[in-house]
């Protein structure tokens, strides 16, 4: 029988495990920048990460919706039957898509704690 319980468990501690590094980064980097190198840097550290993540969320978000609207654009037949379904644009169209809905769906959005 499958063993659920521990394929979840095995996976949330490799998960948990892997965010260690990430989660000391952003709080260890205004504290560092603060205590090395006074209030003006540890703002604008803050700052930095503010307006960077902002730009880049906001981007992936856009980027993933129109790669998936241009694929749901291809499939409507906007292109022409020669361009349908089964098309190389049509192929494209579907790597596009594998690409830009974890960019809509996830990065841009997990983007948000960066941010805050």
């Amino acid at each position: 029988y499958p063993q659920y319980a521990r394929c979840i468990r095995i996976s949330t501690d490799a998960a948990l495990r892997e965010m260690i590094a990430p989660g000391a980064l952003a709080i260890l980097s205004p504290l560092l920048a603060g205590i090395l190198f006074g209030t003006n840097c540890t703002a604008g550290v803050l700052i930095g990460c503010l307006i960077s993540g902002t730009q880049l969320a906001v981007s992936m978000v856009n980027a993933g919706g129109a790669w998936d609207n241009a694929k749901k654009y291809i499939e409507a037949g906007a292109l022409g039957d020669a361009n349908g379904p089964g098309s190389n644009a049509h192929r494209n169209s579907v790597i596009s898509d594998t690409v830009g809905d974890p960019l809509k769906d996830t990065s841009g959005p997990s983007l948000n704690i960066v941010i805050k």
